[in-house]
């Protein structure tokens, strides 16, 4: 599963940095243009994505998580494949949108791991099992930018496609899902409605779903933006490369800390981890708005990955603790469409805002959104822990 999602990161991160320099050659368009078209481009896949995860989630639950792998890996592969040979912007935006229905491999490769790890381990397996989606994210950039200079845009894409299909047959042939026993099997069934009901009454589930929205917001705001920004600051042909390598640095420090905070996080509360990872990136996207160089970007951004990497990972073992084994599927997939809605609402606002305003102005505002996300998780912790106090109370005093 680790080999698998490393080639699935790796692939699809190989065309995030030069998306905005892809859409240039398919027309004569102004700078706005094609900065507000990357981030439409970019986030309208997670628009169908967002529809149809807790769909996967359920099937997986009833049905088990390989076959969903297998379906949303084909269809990864297949839809990328095609985008090396859309003729417009406009082709380019129908095929992202759906492409929608079936991403969120690495988001259900999480699901089957989180349902067969024991909840005091979670974090650190989980932890592991990202250390491959963020190694793959971290080479896979700078892979795209050398062959998107080397070889051009189309090859690229048909390259990262056959990489995604070689990563599904490592699960059709590599990955055995071990079924629920008996006992697991005969717990109480819930219907979608006590699903919902479940995450409403759980303030600090709902909380850290609302989170995972904040937070794809502010890491998607820019991420689209990225490569014009790097062109900005320096002056060469390899825009593409050096993108890449902004990228990467995210990766980087991903890499050093993400299987660390998911061990924190079994130890002390995820919930807590979570809230020093936000009020971490929040204070360190406000510098990277004053840059003037690359190597400071880049510094920065390795800096940010470091507070990231433990962000989902924490997120997926809190679920896995607080939601019954029955329904682990649907609940982790009611977060991946959170998640998703973030994806889709960053790209198109980092896109507006740098429009009007600058991209540097995206990353203020980023910082103002990751630490929204800490006082809304610290306010709904507190509340939580004053219930259980007083219910407490309430059953000494009988």
């Amino acid at each position: 599963m680790w080999v698998a999602n490393f080639l699935v990161a790796s692939s699809t991160t190989m065309i995030m940095p030069f998306l905005s320099l892809y859409i240039e050659t398919m027309g004569t368009y102004s700078h706005e243009y094609v900065q507000q078209w990357a981030g439409f481009v970019f986030g309208v896949t997670f628009i169908t994505a967002f529809l149809f995860s807790p769909i996967w989630g359920r099937v997986g639950d009833k049905y088990g998580y390989k076959p969903i792998l297998l379906i949303t890996g084909s269809g990864i592969s297949i839809c990328i494949f095609l985008m090396g040979f859309m003729d417009s912007v406009i082709e380019l935006f129908i095929l992202r949108f759906l492409m929608g229905a079936v991403t969120g491999f690495i988001p259900t490769s999480l699901a089957l791991i989180s349902a067969q790890t024991p909840k005091k381990k979670a974090g650190q397996v989980l932890g592991t099992l990202q250390t491959g989606n963020v190694t793959g994210s971290l080479f896979g950039p700078i892979i795209g930018g050398l062959l998107a200079d080397t070889f051009g845009f189309q090859y690229t894409f048909i390259y990262t496609s056959i990489a995604i299909f070689i990563a599904t047959l490592f699960v059709y042939f590599g990955v055995k899902e071990i079924k629920q026993d008996k006992k697991e099997a005969q717990e109480k069934q819930f219907n979608r409605k006590e699903v919902l009901s479940f995450i409403f009454h759980k303030r600090v589930l709902l909380t850290i779903m609302i989170i995972s929205l904040l937070v794809q917001v502010a890491n998607f705001s820019i991420q689209p933006l990225l490569a014009m920004y790097v062109n900005e600051l320096t002056n060469t042909e390899n825009v593409a490369f050096l993108a890449g390598l902004a990228f990467s640095a995210t990766g980087f420090g991903n890499l050093l800390c993400t299987r660390n905070w998911g061990k924190l996080g079994d130890r002390i509360g995820h919930e807590k981890v979570i809230m020093m990872l936000l009020i971490g990136g929040a204070l360190i996207f406000i510098p990277q708005g004053f840059v003037t160089s690359l190597w400071q970007l880049v510094i920065l951004r390795f800096l940010f990955g470091m507070a990231a990497g433990g962000i989902i990972p924490c997120m997926t073992a809190y679920i896995r603790q607080a939601a019954p084994i029955s329904i682990q599927g649907e609940v982790q997939g009611y977060n991946v469409s959170f998640r998703f809605l973030g994806n889709v609402i960053g790209p198109a606002l980092g896109g507006t805002i740098s429009g009007f305003i600058g991209i540097s102005s995206v990353f203020f505002v980023t910082s103002a959104i990751l630490f929204s996300a800490f006082l809304l998780l610290w306010w709904s912790a507190r509340k939580d822990s004053q219930t259980v106090r007083h219910s407490h109370l309430g059953h000494i005093a009988k």
